[in-house]
């Protein structure tokens, strides 16, 4: 009797052990989903998944109405948005940014019925975590600087960096000071944040276009992805300096003073830290890409919340594009997987960017008249640049088509005006001024608006433009568009 149990246990046991590898083996024989629906399903359980964490760890403040829930339910609404407008793109056209789609879903949350009254953000989170966007895509920014191209199209890429830019601002600020009726320094704060080209909607097309050979001759994309970095640099710099200004306190001179005070100051201290970096964490640590990555990450976020904290706003955001391009310039090649890491963190942040610029915006608080002479200077400024874009490039060995679609190709506007566009209204808001609020505001709507506007046309000009005004050698191995549809599947 005992060896019969001791058969049967054992038979039991072999059984049992035996059933987890046949239900790994069934599984594994089921048809498992893919592709789109596969997609939509993962991301509906990260979102649930986020949602679900927050109100466990926050309870009742994650409840409609409560601020965690606001700042949940906005960045999934951006995700989504910025999926959708890609998803379903018009017929025969490239792809519109996805930005566009985050901003749009924000502007919903904030103007529609019922649901405006659900999704509370508080103001000081909103300012903070922009913030810390603005921090991540300078650093990003910083790293994409490209010394070597600027050295080979140096004379060329200062014209194309610097002459839309500067003159584009000072066109905004003359016809902003007489049809919006800001005062100068507003003026220029308006024509600086308006004047800077959006590397999330140029590079990307660049890379493409590069990809298959359009115009790599003569090095236009890499030409415009060089002269795009030093363009924000420049009007990112204008910017803090007139907003210096705006915000300070005494004789106009000294005020003058603080603000390039605030650009030697960022100058000086990105600098410091970038060598800082260079220097540690040392080549003989384990994982020294994780640790750069935090280091420069938190470097970032750091600088631009204590220059804030000093009344220095203008300094931290040169700061921190100072920090990064040392930083990758001193690593060299080993600046791309520190890079990929900021790239990752960008994924992140961009939603909550858009999506908490467009809650900025409520459209029944909103005149009429203030959109339209918003969109008419938007519209005179971008036509001095194309202008001014299409002179400077005429004397740099370019033929007709491309000079065209180098001018159309520096149209679109997007990050750094949701990067910057808020800052003055922030500001105006600490310093608890009504009527710069309303400067303030002013200047987010006009921001908002090119955004709307600039980045999907930009976008098209670009994706439908560059193959037909571009030459590309027909011995080159690189590989050409056949349709539209090809470089959807790319972006």
């Amino acid at each position: 009797m005992g060896e019969e149990r001791e058969t049967q246990q054992s038979d039991t046991c072999r059984q049992m052990s035996t059933r987890p590898s046949e239900l790994c083996a069934r599984l594994q024989s089921c048809p498992k989903p893919h592709g789109f629906l596969a997609s939509v399903v993962s991301r509906a359980l990260l979102g649930a998944l986020l949602f679900g964490v927050v109100w466990a760890v926050t309870g009742p403040a994650c409840a409609p109405g409560q601020n965690y829930f606001g700042l949940v339910v906005v960045f999934l609404s951006a995700v989504c948005g910025g999926k959708l407008i890609s998803v379903f793109p018009l017929p025969n056209t490239p792809p519109i940014p996805a930005l566009l789609g985050m901003l749009l879903a924000g502007v919903v949350l904030r103007n529609v019925p019922y649901v405006t009254d659900s999704v509370y953000i508080d103001q000081n989170w909103s300012s903070a975590l922009r913030n810390v966007a603005l921090a991540v895509i300078l650093c990003r920014a910083g790293l994409g600087l490209n010394a070597s191209a600027l050295q080979h199209l140096k004379s060329v890429c200062v014209r194309v960096a610097v002459g839309p830019c500067v003159i584009e601002a000072c066109t905004v600020a003359v016809v902003g000071h007489f049809l919006l009726e800001l005062p100068w320094i507003w003026s220029f704060i308006l024509g600086f944040v308006l004047a800077a080209v959006s590397p999330a909607v140029v590079v990307p097309w660049m890379l493409i276009l590069q990809s298959q050979g359009y115009g790599v001759e003569k090095g236009i994309p890499t030409l415009l992805m060089a002269a795009g970095s030093f363009d924000d640099i420049l009007a990112i710099t204008g910017f803090t300096t007139c907003l210096g200004v705006a915000f300070g306190t005494g004789s106009t001179w000294m005020n003058v003073g603080k603000g390039v005070l605030e650009v030697i100051g960022g100058l000086l201290a990105g600098g410091i830290l970038g060598i800082l970096l260079h220097f540690f964490p040392s080549t003989d640590q384990s994982d020294v890409v994780l640790l750069r990555s935090c280091l420069l990450l938190g470097l970032s976020v750091f600088s631009v919340f204590a220059a804030h904290a000093l009344g220095l706003g203008g300094a931290g955001g040169l700061c921190t594009l100072v920090l990064a391009f040392i930083s990758g310039l001193s690593w060299g090649e080993k600046k791309a997987p520190v890079a990929a890491v900021v790239s990752r963190f960008w994924d992140v942040c961009q939603p909550l960017l858009f999506g908490l610029i467009g809650a900025e915006i409520k459209i029944s608080s909103l005149s009429i008249y203030t959109v339209g002479l918003g969109v008419a200077t938007l519209f005179v400024g971008l036509l001095v640049r194309v202008l001014v874009t299409f002179t400077v490039v005429s004397f740099a060995g370019f033929n007709m088509k491309e000079k065209i679609f180098i001018s159309l190709a520096w149209m679109p506007k997007a990050t750094v005006q949701a990067a910057i566009g808020s800052m003055a209204l922030d500001m105006a808001h600490s310093a608890g001024d009504e009527q710069l609020q309303n400067y303030g505001m002013d200047v987010l709507t006009v921001a908002v608006l090119a955004i709307l506007i600039t980045a999907p046309i930009g976008a098209l000009a670009i994706g439908l433009t560059g193959p037909k005004l571009l030459h590309t050698n027909t011995h080159d191995h690189c590989v050409r568009t056949q349709d539209v549809g090809g470089l959807e599947s790319k972006l």
